[in-house]
């Protein structure tokens, strides 16, 4: 399980990066919303995977129970990451508006 996940974490921290270095502002936004996705998969991993394990019991011990700290930090960058998004699509639009041009930059040519 653990590979998998560390093979999901780098293709998606790869291919934010790969977005956030293109010229339109809409890619950057996905590439900002693939690594956040790659950083909660991180940190949510962070609290050792258990498949079918409780958060909380009664009588079990600490070993059997999965980590609910990890799980309340993804829950929140969720949220977080959400409000962040929105509030770069509203930028966005705002700078498309403002400059005619969705490059990140302002410009067409690249210049």
């Amino acid at each position: 399980m653990e590979p998998v996940i560390a093979i999901a974490i780098g293709v998606l921290t790869g291919s934010g990066v790969w977005l956030v270095l293109r010229p339109r502002t809409f890619q950057v936004i996905v590439g900002l919303s693939l690594i956040s996705y790659a950083v909660n998969l991180f940190i949510f991993s962070m609290g050792r995977l258990k498949v079918g394990a409780p958060t909380f019991t009664g009588g079990a011990g600490a070993s059997a129970l999965a980590d609910p700290t990890p799980q309340a930090l993804v829950l929140t960058a969720i949220v977080i990451s959400f409000a962040m998004t929105a509030l770069l699509l509203v930028v966005t639009i705002a700078s498309r508006g403002l400059t005619g041009s969705d490059h990140v930059d302002g410009r067409e040519d690249g210049l």
